[in-house]
């Protein structure tokens, strides 16, 4: 008999060229300032479960009726992360195995519109998001979708939406964006969707923590159904969830199982009970409203410097400048930025005449910066380089403040 080793190796000694890879990613993180909206910093223990020996564990199904043996553990970590998910959100109901928001979204459409069905959600162009009815998406090719936008102001049009529901009678009416700085009236969404007898899907993956945190509006008690993904402003692990009332629980979850997904992955799982339940500490708000403050003046200050912001200001994390009227494309700047030492990405912005790929438009992102510990001083750093960066400055000018910056404010 061949007798195995039983002796762990190490990564660097199992694989050296993953584990220098690896420690290059470790390395640009602990370098780089990230303002990018959707990217944030988990906390250690959050991190831990993904290195778990239950990311080796198949859990087909959900609690108590499982096509496998052996998830006792499985079984007692997706209860958890359910139970604190409700309380967090105050939700009737929660699926917590969604692998992203894009499959959190698929499903929840297809168990309520169904394929072929009618929806109707924000453009992209406008600060929607590519699964809200996109042609390139699958939602844009399953669904039959009509999609709103924004007014002059930059904000909702309110109007836009009502006359679409109107006259499309969709079955799921979509609230909620990817690059939108504005609170959302939830409770208008609902009464114009009941008005057509459609089901409401707010979708939260942007401004869930602040939402968790009591510190914008939630779509609770309003959408029949709320998606997310669980990192961004929530702080946890990659992945999407969601919540939803008990009248379409039960065709949610078959949606996601076996509709959408087979095994869920239980280390993410594990790792979204362990956000949930650092969101349901009083610290937690506390860190979403500096988050909410440090976006705030962020736009406040570029907005002082002549930089143009989409509907004037912020009411969440997000923050969209427009830089049609300068010399620069929101790749240009992107790039630029990378050279300092800051994470950005390019973004289109409402009426953008350039393509995707390269855009009139910044979206920045205060989440990362304030788990690192920023507060609005370094915003105010933050602030000049990004417009240093718009107007041609040498990126490598800016270098050092950054890197001094990482260095009194490591990662978590």
């Amino acid at each position: 008999m061949t007798k195995v080793d039983s002796q762990p190796r190490l990564l660097k000694d199992q694989d050296a060229e993953v584990a220098a890879w690896l420690q290059r990613e470790d390395k640009r993180q602990s370098t780089t300032l990230t303002l990018i909206a959707s990217e944030n910093h988990c906390s250690p223990a959050v991190r831990e479960t993904g290195a778990s020996r239950i990311t080796d564990k198949y859990a087909e199904g959900y609690p108590s009726r499982r096509y496998y043996g052996g998830c006792e553990v499985a079984d007692s970590i997706e209860d958890l992360a359910r139970a604190r998910a409700k309380e967090l959100f105050k939700a009737d109901a929660a699926n917590v195995q969604p692998h992203s928001g894009t499959t959190a979204n698929m499903s929840a459409l297809l168990a309520l519109a169904g394929p072929g069905g009618r929806i109707v959600g924000m453009s992209l162009k406008d600060g929607g998001h590519l699964t809200h009815g996109h042609p390139r998406s699958h939602t844009g090719m399953v669904f039959e979708p009509k999609q709103y936008g924004v007014d002059a102001n930059g904000r909702i049009d309110m109007d836009q939406v009502r006359d679409l529901v109107r006259e499309h009678k969709p079955h799921v009416l979509i609230a909620g964006g990817s690059a939108y700085a504005r609170n959302i009236d939830y409770a208008a969404f609902a009464e114009i969707a009941k008005e057509s007898e459609a089901y409401l899907m707010a979708d939260i993956a942007h401004p869930a923590g602040l939402i968790a945190a009591g510190l914008v509006p939630s779509p609770i008690g309003h959408a029949d159904v709320v998606t997310m993904t669980t990192h961004k402003t929530l702080r946890g692990p990659r992945g999407g969830m969601i919540l939803s009332t008990e009248a379409v629980a039960k065709k949610i979850n078959s949606s996601v199982f076996p509709g959408s997904q087979g095994g869920p992955l239980v280390q993410q799982i594990a790792g979204k009970a362990v956000a949930f339940g650092e969101a349901l500490q009083p610290e937690f708000k506390d860190y979403q409203q500096r988050v909410k403050d440090n976006a705030a003046h962020l736009a406040a200050r570029l907005g002082s410097e002549g930089l143009r912001i989409v509907s004037g200001g912020t009411d969440n994390h997000i923050v969209l400048v427009d830089l049609q009227g300068t010399d620069v494309t929101g790749a240009d700047v992107e790039e630029r930025a990378l050279a300092a030492g800051l994470a950005v990405n390019k973004n289109a912005v409402p009426n953008d005449p350039r393509p995707p790929m390269v855009t009139s438009g910044l979206r920045l992102g205060t989440p990362a910066v304030t788990s690192r510990g920023f507060g609005t001083a370094e915003i105010d750093q933050l602030a000049d380089i990004v417009v240093g960066l718009v107007r041609g400055e040498d990126p490598e000018r800016y270098r050092k403040t950054v890197l001094d910056l990482c260095e009194a404010f490591p990662l978590p």
